[in-house]
């Protein structure tokens, strides 16, 4: 008996930790599902048994003149808000007319506000005064992350708002990777160790970041020794380095995701509108708000005085980010402002400074802040700096703050690497609304997550937040709204074919609840990750621009394709590049003006392209011939041209254009004769010696670059 009780505690020792220990290993190397890594849901078009190709058709969105006239319509014949009234001789707009919400603004919230309200069934109208995501959803650090400093906030804070924010966005990532497989990815992202005492530490964040996933999550985090560290991260620097341990988040193409936010819900019905500006909002006879007037800045670009419309809605509801008090002001002008505008400023740099499939995050810079180094289309984004700011259309990025970021890169980079102010391709400023509840005793505290607050006269307004919790907050928004202004969802009958098959019944599960969760954005239906050999087989692009084709537009990638024009080349056959540096062609401009609502050259080469954003001088090269494309599409004249051309030049000093390319002017531009000799790009390379064992400009100074030398800079 003795000697059974000895040898059953040792046994029972072992057992539990061999569960344990197989447990933890399960949980490791188990096989996880990653988002776009499964066969489309709606296989490729093939040959039929005669050898006819029968590419997909997609259904196409209304035209904007359509979707203008639809708004019209719900005002009644003249727009008058005596007309809703039945006062006066004009005809009232009927009651299927009048739309059930009216969302200001379109950037994600509001996109994401329409989407979800069109497939509950709801009649919905979203109009945005400039362009989709042409504020701060553009300008985004690119992450679809659940924070992990959020997470080490709520451990040493004890705060369960933090760790409740933090479990949401995780929830969230995982929606919006499966949702838009094509524009999102997983993205590895490296911490560097310079004290071994810091590897526990950050090694239980990181697994706690696992942990808190759950099965959201999709790698584990994993400790590299310093030397796989460096095999992985080449540029790193090694003085003080004793390893460092990855994890895994999210990573997107900010305003390509908020267009096919926008396209969606005008696939389901949604009336949207971008650049029509609301003037004034309307209220009824008991001081309701019951619709908006606007005006069409696109006449104003034509020339052509812009008409004043009315639009009739049930239910308002604002959604325009860091413009959120100036909507609020429309409706009680001596309302308290809740917005507290920061600036975030990112850099963009050449993909030399970092590996293609790993990031890099510094969590405590020299003030304390985080900075993100990632790999983003073929570059590489730096950011982001974050201080109060005041609210403009297109902020600069401040050279300041340029310069903090690059000192800060220079400190985890290898002292190899020259990190100079002249490979900065593009820098932007983004302005985050940070608010303040109106409802609060102390208006000085800022909300850590998002605001839904409605107004006595009936203004819903949702702002705050971040890219990552977009559709939570839209279904919160929606709820709200639904409650607030007494609308019915319903099942949505009759939805559109978005993949283009009848393989996938869109509508099946549209029962008038929120399931954005599971509705697939326009083109994820049939991408798959192996979707560009099928282009290049068929329309003969070149790899590099197929790839870019389908991981920007996923199926929708064959229309755009069928756009591009014959090179009249032995290869590649279609497909003629907007600028040489990049993957963009001119397919992608004829698709952005006709399936995407892009009005103006800035629509293309910063969000439905983005040149712009990646690399400003190639952009404003770029122009003559994105301007031209477009002008053919739109029946644009020579003054249309024209105000393209000064607006868009003026706009890309917002990207970092150098201030001296600001009076450039279009015939040189084209005639590649604008003077670069005064900037500090032109004196970074070698241009001008002949090819020779020594270029002769070597041999006449010293091998060695002097400090301070103008290429270092």
């Amino acid at each position: 008996m003795a000697f059974r009780q000895r040898l059953a505690k040792p046994l029972l020792y072992t057992t539990g930790a061999a569960i344990v220990g197989g447990g933890a290993l399960y949980y490791t190397y188990k096989p996880r599902k990653i988002p776009g890594a499964d066969s489309a849901v709606v296989p490729p078009p093939t040959r039929d048994e005669f050898g006819n190709f029968r590419p997909p058709r997609f259904p196409k969105v209304k035209t904007r003149d359509e979707q203008i006239a639809d708004l019209k319509r719900s005002g009644g014949v003249k727009g008058s808000i005596t007309t809703f009234f039945g006062k006066g001789d004009e005809t009232g707009p009927l009651e299927d007319d009048i739309y059930d919400l009216l969302v200001i603004g379109a950037g994600a919230t509001g996109s994401g506000v329409a989407l979800d309200a069109a497939t509950r069934g709801l009649k919905v109208a979203v109009v945005e005064r400039d362009d989709f995501s042409s504020g701060t959803s553009s300008k985004s650090t690119k992450l679809v992350h659940g924070g992990v400093r959020y997470l080490e906030k709520a451990f040493w804070e004890l705060d369960y708002n933090q760790y409740a924010l933090v479990k949401e966005a995780l929830r969230e990532r995982k929606y919006f990777l499966t949702t838009a497989p094509h524009l999102s990815m997983w993205l590895p992202i490296m911490l560097p160790l310079d004290k071994w005492w810091k590897a526990p530490y950050f090694w239980l964040g990181t697994k706690a970041y696992d942990f808190l996933a759950g099965s959201e999550g999709i790698e584990t985090s994993y400790f590299l020794t310093k030397s796989k560290a460096i095999d992985a991260f080449p540029m790193l620097k090694q003085t003080d380095l004793v390893g460092a341990l990855v994890y895994y988040d999210g990573a997107h193409n900010d305003s390509r995701m908020n267009v096919s936010l926008a396209m969606t819900a005008a696939l389901y019905g949604s009336t949207v509108v971008n650049h029509l500006e609301v003037t004034s909002l309307e209220k009824d006879a008991d001081g309701k708000l019951c619709g908006a007037r606007v005006k069409d800045l696109i006449q104003e670009k034509n020339g052509k005085k812009p008409e004043d419309f009315l639009i009739r809605a049930r239910g308002i509801v604002n959604a325009t980010g860091p413009f959120t008090d100036a909507i609020r002001k429309m409706d009680e002008q001596d309302t308290k402002e809740i917005v507290a505008p920061s600036s975030g400023v990112h850099v963009v740099l050449p993909g030399y400074y970092c590996p293609k499939g790993m990031g890099l995050i510094d969590p405590k810079t020299s003030d304390g802040r985080v900075i993100f180094f990632l790999p983003w289309q073929g570059n590489v984004i730096a950011g982001t700096t974050d201080a109060p700011t005041k609210i403009s259309y297109n902020p600069v990025a401040g050279e300041d703050e340029i310069d903090w970021i690059l000192t800060e890169i220079r400190h985890y980079l290898s002292p190899d690497i020259n990190v100079r102010r002249g490979d900065v391709l593009a820098a932007w400023s983004g302005i985050r609304p940070l608010v303040k509840d109106p409802k609060a005793k102390n208006t000085e505290s800022l909300v850590r997550n998002h605001l839904i607050n409605v107004s006595p006269s009936g203004l819903l307004t949702c702002a705050g937040g971040k890219w990552t919790t977009y559709r939570q907050m839209a279904e919160e928004c929606v709820d709200e709204a639904i409650s607030t202004f007494n609308i019915r969802t319903k099942p949505v009958v009759n939805a559109p074919s978005v993949s283009g098959t009848d393989l996938v019944d869109d509508g099946a599960r549209l029962d008038g609840s929120c399931q954005t969760h599971e509705v697939r954005l326009v083109g994820s239906h049939g991408y798959s990750k192996t979707l560009f050999i099928n282009l290049v087989q068929h329309f003969g692009l070149e790899t590099e621009v197929a790839k870019h084709l389908t991981e920007n537009y996923g199926d929708r990638a064959w229309t755009v394709a069928a756009l591009s024009k014959p090179t009249e080349q032995r290869f590649p056959v279609r497909g003629e590049r907007i600028s040489p540096l990049y993957p963009f062609v001119d397919g992608e401009v004829r698709y952005a003006v006709r399936h995407e609502y892009a009005q103006t050259a800035v629509d293309v080469i910063a969000r439905r392209t983005r040149l712009a954003f990646l690399n400003a001088q190639a952009a404003l090269e770029a122009l003559p011939k994105v301007i031209d494309i477009m002008a053919a599409e739109l029946s644009w004249d020579s003054k249309r041209r024209e105000v393209e051309w000064r607006d868009s030049v003026a706009f890309l000093e917002s990207m970092g254009l150098p201030k001296s390319k600001l009076s450039a002017t279009r015939k040189q531009v084209e005639s590649g004769k604008l003077s670069f000799k005064d900037s500090v790009e032109y004196k970074m390379y070698s241009r001008h010696d002949k090819p020779d064992d020594e270029l002769e400009s070597d041999a006449k100074r010293s091998p060695v670059m002097k400090p301070g030398s103008a290429a270092e800079k």
